[in-house]
């Protein structure tokens, strides 16, 4: 085999190892994305785009995920929605083309300024609106110790779900003023974590 030959055939079984690779992570990060309620080919999807050094249009998406020419464009009217992905003009190609926003922390705080937010606001005005309800219930019971007894445990446990969603509002809204879009709040909270995992007996140097 001469020199040329074999370059060729290492460049190609580099582009196969390449593209194994990205599906690898394209259904990894789309099986995260149906973890958190999301359809899996946002994910996929995303990626590739991701993992592209340059913007890709629709035809090479398709060939690339083996997805249909509609699926994609479902796919790619629901990431723009969320910012995920952006048209981007190729010069000399007049098909559209896109690419992916490249900066993961921005994407999550944006998912969770716009549903998880609301999502715990709502589970805590429910929260709520059933704590009111307990307490008029322990208002009506004078004349029925168990009753009383009854309402009153309620309303502890339900005291105790409205503390847990105003504390992951409060969470949420410590990492949406964060000023700096980028992945520092959860590295430092990833790394808080680490120590008091190897602090613990049996989990790292801390253990016996």
């Amino acid at each position: 085999m001469s020199g040329e030959s074999a370059l060729r055939r290492a460049s190609r079984d580099g582009d196969q190892a390449l593209w194994r690779a990205e599906l690898r992570a394209a259904e990894a990060v789309g099986a995260l994305m149906e973890l958190w309620g999301f359809r899996r080919q946002l994910g996929r999807v995303w990626t590739v785009l991701f993992l592209s050094e340059r913007p890709l249009a629709a035809p090479e998406l398709c060939e690339r995920l083996q997805i249909s020419t509609g699926l994609l464009s479902m796919t790619l009217a629901e990431l723009r929605t969320w910012g995920a992905v952006r048209s981007a003009p190729v010069e000399g190609d007049r098909k559209e083309h896109f690419e992916a926003e490249a900066n993961v922390w921005r994407l999550v705080r944006r998912v969770l300024a716009e549903r998880e937010r609301r999502a715990v606001e709502g589970a805590l005005a429910a929260v709520e609106a059933a704590l009111e309800e307990a307490r008029a219930a322990i208002a009506g019971s004078a004349g029925d110790p168990a009753l009383r007894g009854r309402a009153r445990f309620r309303l502890e446990r339900l005291e105790q779900l409205a503390a847990l969603c105003r504390t992951g509002l409060s969470l949420l809204r410590v990492l949406l003023a964060s000023a700096r879009a980028d992945a520092s709040p959860l590295k430092a909270l990833s790394e808080a974590l680490s120590r008091r995992g190897e602090s613990l007996p049996g989990t790292g140097r801390g253990g016996k």
